[in-house]
């Protein structure tokens, strides 16, 4: 099949790896109703535009969980002797790399987690939606709450292409955001994707409501007939058509998704999603930069003032910016802010390698009939989370319907640092597949 949209970089044949054969996927196990069910921290209920109103929810995650139960370790206080915090920054990353290595080859033992965790998502619904619509999923990356896709928003949600799109769903893995404050004392000391991309199925298969519609739904969405579930694993939705846009660790673990559940999924829009043939997930460094994350500060003011000054956080644009300390930040005992996502969460997933390797290997497996369009960065210093050769050779582990762009002002945080010209990216290719002379698709 040929893609809707042209390419940025020619195709590049996959050098030899080194297969993994990716386990099965874990089946859920549906829990019901019967749970007491948490309250959510920050409820909205708003306008987000003057065509769209933003409502937030939970739902159950995905049971049992793939990790055994393992105690959270905990960021111990940091010395003022640069050397001695190193010490222990270095010490904190070896225990969550060994953790992980057990992990990986069946080490731990214990039985897989039962414990009760709920995802957050937020619902950006149109005012008056019309027909089959197209329906937005957004999966974030390591370390950020949903709503850091709100300035891609409202780009995207003011272009022409949003006549196409009915609602938008952004998505929260468990230990991020609101959802790390719900599930607060249920995390766990050990973190596997693979389980982040069974929350999305468990969510889009048993939660997910039929249709998009103006009518208000309840904080905590019903648990749909098993009927529609079932029908939907083979056939789809009735009434959407789905777009899946996922970030980095979030563009991984939809894959996952994805090739599990081909039939619930139109097309998917990858953020240079982390995933590659064989090593780490991520370069061993970051591993040692989330260990050693500062997690607190006096107020929102004076950390948005540090984050203007680092070069990290400074090349973000301002209003991602403002997104990430009003939603990214939690009130403290000390009457502070602090992370809601901890740098030991941080650490966690950044750590876990497997999937990413599995992704790898699986997206040649995709369903042919999922189109895929790879966003990748084109900055100077960042052309992709391995490099440019690396993202040249990834965007074509599928070539078949498949095509893939560049954005030059941005590096591997694309979300962060260039959201309009993502949305125009974003808009581009819904426009291309699913405009007014290709809404056949829908």
């Amino acid at each position: 099949m040929t893609a809707s949209m042209p390419s940025t970089y020619p195709f590049e044949p996959t050098p030899q790896w080194t297969p993994l054969n990716p386990k099965p996927f874990l089946p859920f196990r549906i829990r019901g109703e019967e749970f007491e069910k948490p309250s959510l921290p920050s409820p909205r209920n708003e306008l987000f535009n003057d065509d769209y109103v933003v409502t937030t929810h939970l739902v159950p995650a995905a049971s049992p969980r793939l990790t055994p139960d393992i105690p959270l370790l905990i960021a111990p206080e940091f010395s003022t002797d640069a050397s001695e915090k190193k010490r222990i920054v270095q010490q904190l990353a070896a225990e969550v790399r060994n953790r992980e290595d057990l992990h990986a080859q069946g080490k731990l033992g214990g039985e897989k987690s039962e414990k009760v965790l709920w995802n957050c998502v937020n619902r950006y619904v149109k005012i008056a939606p019309g027909g089959k619509g197209l329906t937005l999923f957004l999966v974030h990356a390591v370390g950020f709450p949903k709503e850091i896709w709100e300035a891609t928003l409202r780009y995207l949600l003011s272009s022409p292409p949003a006549s196409l799109i009915n609602e938008v769903w952004s998505w929260e893995a468990v230990h991020h955001g609101d959802a790390a404050l719900v599930n607060e004392a249920n995390l766990n000391g050990l973190y596997d994707w693979r389980d982040d991309a069974r929350d999305v199925a468990h969510f889009l298969l048993h939660y997910l409501p039929e249709e998009a519609s103006s009518k208000a739904l309840p904080i905590h969405l019903h648990l749909l007939p098993e009927t529609v579930s079932e029908y939907r694993k083979t056939k789809g939705f009735l009434s959407r058509s789905l777009v899946v846009v996922g970030h980095s660790f979030g563009g991984s673990s939809s894959i996952h998704a994805v090739v599990h559940f081909p039939a619930l999924f139109s097309s998917v829009v990858l953020l240079d999603p982390v995933i590659v043939p064989n090593g780490p997930s991520y370069p061993p460094h970051l591993l040692v930069i989330a260990a050693a994350r500062r997690n607190s500060w006096p107020s929102r003011e004076e950390a948005l003032r540090l984050f203007k000054a680092s070069p990290f956080f400074g090349a973000w644009h301002p209003d991602v910016l403002q997104l990430y300390v009003t939603y990214g930040l939690r009130g403290d005992s000390q009457g502070g802010v602090k992370l809601k996502v901890s740098g030991i969460q941080e650490a966690l997933v950044l750590a876990n390698r497997v999937p990413a390797n599995e992704a790898w290997e699986l997206l040649e497996k995709l369903d042919e009939r999922v189109e895929l369009r790879w966003v990748v960065p084109g900055k100077p210093t960042d052309k992709g989370i391995w490099g440019e050769q690396a993202t040249r050779v990834r965007v074509w582990r599928r070539p078949a319907n498949s095509s893939n762009v560049v954005i030059p002002s941005a590096g591997h945080l694309i979300v962060q640092e260039s959201p309009e010209e993502l949305a125009r990216e974003i808009s581009a290719f819904l426009e291309s597949k699913y405009g007014l002379r290709s809404r056949a698709h829908l």
